[in-house]
């Protein structure tokens, strides 16, 4: 007996010395999905449905079924542009907000049943699962919550609808990564043909919690959950892209007026930055469309964002912690336009190049503390490329230092950082520093580390000499060091030529107010705001016009913006002539130029503009444009 339970504690104790060894995790922890998910870093959102074909951004619900025929679909050229991208995932808008349904459900007629594509026999969320597959990528769905079609919409029927849709999707298209429900609910819509608002409690309609989520989690287990305040990721509070400089992994969700958090109806004021300490693991996620709207527009082909400008997307989405989730937009054809695909090649060119080689690697790492002095914690293992093997510091050692010594020196401008996750966001600062001569000198410093940390140098430096000093309220666990030199390469569009030609300043005036001159000034950082605006601006011509531009103010805040429009025409300034309405879809959360086309060119010698809905009591205005 004693024999045996010599062996058992010669077994035992080793393994249990070496659990008690490693550091006690930190604060809220990720799942496996999370995980996963942090792994991917970058992901494409599909917006294909009839509102393309409307040229719009949201969708009324009132498309006829038979304009979605696209002659030349193409779920494999969407896919293979997004993955040599680098993207590691498609996100198939199965349903947007105009009703739509992209693949055959049987819980309402409006879908591609109806369409004379592939005569009313094609699933287009098929194919785009199909051509991620084939393409190495995973898969997921978006399912609008509000339906702009649905005569239900409002009743408890159209609830039940909406879970049944997905449950459809959630059994019938393989493993999904990701199951993404955006905040926009309830509004103006069609709903059968009953052109009307509808307005919804938010709060309780969809039983989020208690019927909706649980769906996806039954179906799709490892499948992560998007919506404004998680539960697995949280929107970042923009469309720009970018999270904060300081993001947190760890979130707070927070209800308004003490009711529970669900999309569209919870406190937003730290979507952008976490929170320290937070109660749950919720990383941000960085939507933004690759043009400046989500749906295909023609004269937004010369404005698709360049490889230089997604790398900055890169760098501060998935630099700080997020995940990166760019909007790619289909034409009416049915596949991308060659500037996006040419844009998405060369951006995914740039990330390899940069990336390529770690000048780090090879470097010799002297510690200041080493844990239990166990080959298990030790300052080598952060150059390994191996996310989860770490550095660690002894629990009373809150501020170690290790110092770099490079093979050689080396000339870098990229610097990245990474945690052990699965012990928690445990730093709270990382200051690095370069020798020079036999003195340091810092040369930078971040808060939140996380999943990745990608630190921009203003110019490149060489050196063979760095310093990292950490800084935690628990021993802090470094799992990654790399030194990076951005590649840089020519890049320009073969066919980016604007459609429209703007207007010179002598061409029209306005003579509403004073001239409102700040909205002329070409600056989107200045505005002009009126408390009285139900007379509109009117503008004066000197010759005719095709289209006219509004930007919204773009300091950030919203108060003022226009939602809805009216446009109409004069010979005299007198008598008026209603000749364009509508709304600005999306406009608070994307705040980009609102495009106004008219049907035909305006030869009066007076347009007027007129704000028929906006955010609070007045109107801002930081610049119009009109078109030729």
């Amino acid at each position: 007996m004693k024999k045996y339970t010599s062996l058992l504690l010669s077994v035992v104790m080793p393994s249990m010395l070496l659990a008690q060894e490693a550091p006690k995790p930190y604060g809220a922890l990720p799942s496996e999905r999370q995980l996963r998910w942090h792994e991917m870093e970058m992901y494409c959102l599909i917006h294909y449905t009839p509102t393309t074909f409307q040229n719009k951004e949201w969708g009324f619900g009132d498309a006829d079924p038979a304009i979605f025929n696209p002659k030349k679909f193409d779920a494999s050229q969407i896919a293979a542009a997004a993955a040599a991208g680098g993207f590691k995932g498609l996100i198939s808008v199965a349903k947007h907000h105009d009703g739509f349904c992209l693949w055959p459900t049987t819980t309402t007629t409006y879908s591609v049943k109806r369409s004379p594509w592939k005569n009313g026999r094609g699933d287009m969320v098929k194919e785009f699962m199909q051509a991620a597959r084939d393409n190495g990528m995973k898969f997921g769905v978006y399912l609008s919550a509000w339906d702009r079609n649905d005569t239900r919409y409002g009743t408890a029927a159209y609830a039940d609808a909406y879970r049944a849709q997905l449950t459809e999707l959630m059994t019938n298209y393989g493993e999904l990564f990701t199951s993404w429900h955006d905040g926009a609910n309830g509004g103006d819509g069609y709903y059968g043909g009953k052109n009307e608002k509808r307005i919804i409690d938010r709060s309780t309609y969809y039983a989020w919690h208690e019927k909706t989520w649980p769906i996806v989690r039954e179906k799709q287990p490892m499948a992560m959950i998007f919506s404004d305040i998680g539960p697995d990721m949280r929107w970042v509070g923009n469309e720009k892209g970018f999270a904060d400089e300081t993001s947190w992994a760890t979130f707070t969700p927070k209800g308004v007026d003490g009711r529970p958090p669900v999309p569209g109806d919870a406190d937003y004021s730290e979507s952008s930055s976490g929170t320290r300490n937070g109660t749950q693991w919720i990383p941000a996620e960085c939507d933004v469309p690759q043009r400046p709207g989500w749906f295909y527009h023609a004269d937004q082909d010369a404005k698709v964002k360049t490889p230089d400008e997604l790398f900055e997307i890169y760098l501060k989405s998935v630099g700080r912690g997020a995940n990166m989730n760019l909007g790619l937009a289909p034409m009416p054809d049915g596949y991308l336009h060659a500037n996006d695909v040419k844009s998405l090649t060369a951006f995914g060119r740039k990330l390899r190049e940069t990336f390529a080689h770690n000048m780090a690697q090879g470097a010799s790492v002297r510690v200041s503390d080493l844990r239990a002095d166990s080959h298990r914690f030790a300052g080598d293992l952060i150059l390994d490329d191996d996310r989860y093997s770490y550095y660690a510091s002894n629990d009373n050692v809150l501020t170690p230092e290790l110092e770099i010594t490079l093979a050689e020196e080396k000339t870098f401008d990229l610097i990245r950082l990474r945690e052990n996750i699965k012990l928690g966001q445990r730093l709270d600062s990382v200051q690095i520093e370069v020798l020079r001569g036999d003195k340091w000198h810092h040369l930078a410093n971040v808060t939140s580390v996380g999943a990745n940390r990608l630190i921009k140098l203003e110019s490149p430096i060489t050196t063979s000499r760095l310093r990292i000093r950490l800084f935690a309220p628990v021993a802090p666990t470094l799992s990654d060091f790399g030194l990076f030199r951005e590649h840089i390469e020519p890049f320009t569009f073969d066919n980016a030529e604007p459609v429209r030609t703007a207007l010179k300043s002598h061409e029209y005036s306005i003579q509403t107010a004073t001239g409102l001159s700040k909205s002329l000034d070409k600056n989107p950082a200045t505005m002009e705001e009126l408390t009285a605006f139900s007379q509109g601006v009117v503008f004066e011509l000197k010759q005719p016009v095709a289209a006219l531009a509004y930007l919204p103010r773009q300091d950030g805040k919203t108060e003022g913006i226009a939602l809805k429009y009216e446009i109409a025409s004069s010979k005299d300034g007198q008598v008026w002539k209603t000749i364009k309405t509508g709304e600005f879809s999306n406009i608070v959360a994307n705040p980009i130029e609102q495009m106004i086309v008219f049907d035909q060119p305006v030869k009066e010698k007076y347009i007027r503009f007129v704000p028929k809905e906006t955010v609070g009591k007045t109107f801002t205005v930081a610049s119009f444009t009109l078109f030729n």
